[in-house]
């Protein structure tokens, strides 16, 4: 269960970031409510999990998730560059988070 937990709470980061993004420096209502929400929604799952998950791998793993979906938001719905770098990048990012998965 707490894996799960972490997963969506690293889904969670995304929301947050990009709602941060939609806010707007906190102008804007509707995404500065998600923003806290979803902030304090992932703090409280990567809390949860990290109950019996190492710290290194559970934050690890919730930053690359988030730091993923963030790029691929970014990528996809706001028009952010598409290079072979930055795939190859996030390819390591993915790398890294599975390894750090299998070792635990």
């Amino acid at each position: 269960m707490a894996w799960i937990v972490l997963v969506v709470s690293g889904l969670l980061e995304t929301v947050w970031a990009a709602a941060l993004n939609a806010a707007r420096g906190f102008t804007r209502l509707v995404p500065s409510v998600v923003f806290v929400v979803a902030l304090v929604a992932s703090m409280a799952g990567l809390s949860y999990a990290m109950r019996s998950i190492p710290i290194g791998t559970g934050y690890a793993i919730w930053v690359g998730i988030g730091a993923i979906g963030t790029a691929v938001y970014g990528m996809v719905a706001l028009g952010d560059a598409v290079t072979a770098a930055r795939l190859v990048c996030l390819a390591l990012i993915v790398a890294g988070v599975l390894g750090l998965k299998l070792l635990h």
